[in-house]
């Protein structure tokens, strides 16, 4: 499935906007009123990433913001990092 977290499971909810008209009581108004209620949609904020698996395989994953802040994910290695490994191998 599209745009779930591959590690977290986070996807798009459901919820709603509310509307609010009037002044709250405790700055010296008669209360605020929900005067509309709009349905949305709340989405989980999803990175593209390059990770390796549990398998060791590099692979692309929609990885949350959240998950990849927390370091649950390990991020694959450049080409070029790569590149220079496998160089420093070779000598």
């Amino acid at each position: 499935m599209a745009r779930v977290c591959s590690v977290s499971g986070a996807a798009p909810t459901s919820g709603r906007f509310y509307k609010r008209r009037g002044m709250a009581r405790r700055k010296g108004g008669a209360g605020s009123k929900i005067v509309g209620k709009t349905l949305r949609v709340i989405k989980p904020n999803l990175q593209r990433v390059k990770i390796i698996d549990a398998n060791g395989t590099i692979k692309y994953a929609w990885v949350s913001a959240r998950m990849l802040k927390a370091g649950k994910v390990t991020k694959a290695p450049k080409a070029s990092q790569k590149r220079a490994i496998a160089a420093a191998k070779k000598a």
